[in-house]
């Protein structure tokens, strides 16, 4: 890898609760996204609720499939066909032209409106860096186009000062200005998408697996920059990944998603020292502690389901250990776990207070213990694999 510049040394990170977070920035309420018309439609997102505090990474896990990215394009009206947006509201708390909020329905904006905010108050870093960048430009003319278009004030030698500002940014040096993105490695051009996210300082930045196919080694520098960065500069963050290991470090919050559903929302403390969803505690125990005891790695049984043909019930039901027989007939909703207060909430008939907890399911979280990816948790037991079901790989993520 390119020699880059040289970045402010990195501390661990601190706990969500140190985390400082403010008013909702953003708030999803009811979404539904539907692949097709008419009765062949296939509904990729039901009824997502999620809100966005200032300053705050709120992560979002599952496996391929469950709706993650589906829901980003969506709350972004940047969702292609045949993708379609069926009911719900999207509210940005944006900044207007007079600095004074300017809230939207983004899902009603306007074109023109949707326009004003891109880049400028609401970014994306797209999944795959290779294909989002324009592989016949070079990084400069990458790096100003949004300046040009949002910010007509400035002088050509000002958005090349720009340019150079936001590569050393994120650790690259100025004379990549005019290489060409198959110049670069795969670490540096996700520096690259993370700098042209970040050019006009947003709001909120919803990264889209930022660290897929990347070494651990990369996945790590580029992590620790961009913790630094968010908190320079104050934005929050909508982080999806498969490896919900890197959540638990990185996240102040965690949604799980699965079956297009969101199906556990909670603090990161709390979801790994405590989670209240099965298949939260199936991802959970799909990755190994650095320390303790050496145990057998299980996974989850089975395959996710096809959205097409979703089971009856609870979706996850044919992979659930403490599958019921209402869990086979009845959608479950999200719910405040059995003497819980707060944000925290979890699809599932487990937790409405009707029946005993298993005990994997009803631990405590500890106040003291911040998330670390060598604490241990709890052990799903061994579950029977559902008739007809592929063998477990032993780690769905």
């Amino acid at each position: 890898m390119t020699p880059t510049t040289p970045t402010t040394p990195t501390t661990a990170r601190p706990s969500a609760a140190a985390s400082t977070v403010g008013a909702p920035v953003l708030e999803i309420r009811d979404l539904c996204v539907d692949y097709g018309l008419g009765p062949k439609a296939v509904r990729a997102i039901t009824d997502a609720c999620i809100t966005l505090h200032r300053g705050e990474v709120l992560g979002l896990a599952g496996e391929s499939g469950s709706g993650k990215s589906t829901l980003a394009y969506a709350l972004t009206r940047l969702l292609r066909a045949p993708g379609v947006i069926t009911d719900g509201e999207v509210l940005f708390h944006a900044t207007g032209p007079d600095g004074a909020p300017a809230p939207m329905d983004l899902l009603a904006a306007t074109p023109a409106e949707l326009r004003r905010i891109r880049w400028s108050q609401l970014a994306v870093v797209f999944q795959s860096a290779m294909h989002a960048l324009n592989p016949v430009a070079r990084v400069d003319a990458q790096l100003t186009d949004a300046l040009k278009a949002h910010r007509a004030g400035m002088t050509s030698a000002q958005r090349r000062e720009r340019a150079v500002e936001l590569l050393r940014m994120v650790g690259i040096s100025e004379d990549r200005l005019r290489s060409y993105p198959h110049e670069l490695s795969g670490g540096m051009r996700q520096r690259v998408m993370i700098a042209m996210a970040l050019a006009l300082e947003p709001q909120v930045v919803i990264m889209d697996e930022p660290t897929t196919a990347l070494d651990v080694v990369t996945q790590r520098e580029i992590i620790e920059e961009l913790m630094l960065l968010k908190e320079r500069l104050g934005f929050a963050i909508i982080f999806i990944t498969h490896d919900l290991s890197l959540l638990i470090e990185l996240a102040d919050r965690i949604a799980i998603m699965y079956g297009g559903r969101i199906v556990e929302q909670a603090d990161a403390r709390q979801l790994f020292h405590a989670p209240r969803h099965p298949y939260s505690l199936g991802l959970l125990n799909s990755f190994p502690s650095l320390h303790g005891e050496r145990v057998r790695m299980e996974g989850i049984p089975g395959s996710p389901p096809s959205l097409a043909t979703l089971p009856s019930g609870c979706a996850f039901h044919p992979r659930c250990p403490y599958a019921m027989d209402r869990c086979r007939e009845e959608v479950p909703v999200l719910m405040s776990p059995t003497g819980e207060t707060g944000e925290r909430t979890a699809a599932c008939w487990l937790q409405d207070g009707r029946q005993e907890v298993p005990a994997p399911l009803a631990l405590t979280a500890s106040p003291a213990a911040a998330p670390t990816a060598s604490t241990p948790t709890a052990t799903l037991p061994a579950p029977q694999r559902p008739a007809g079901a592929a063998p477990s790989d032993g780690s769905p993520l």
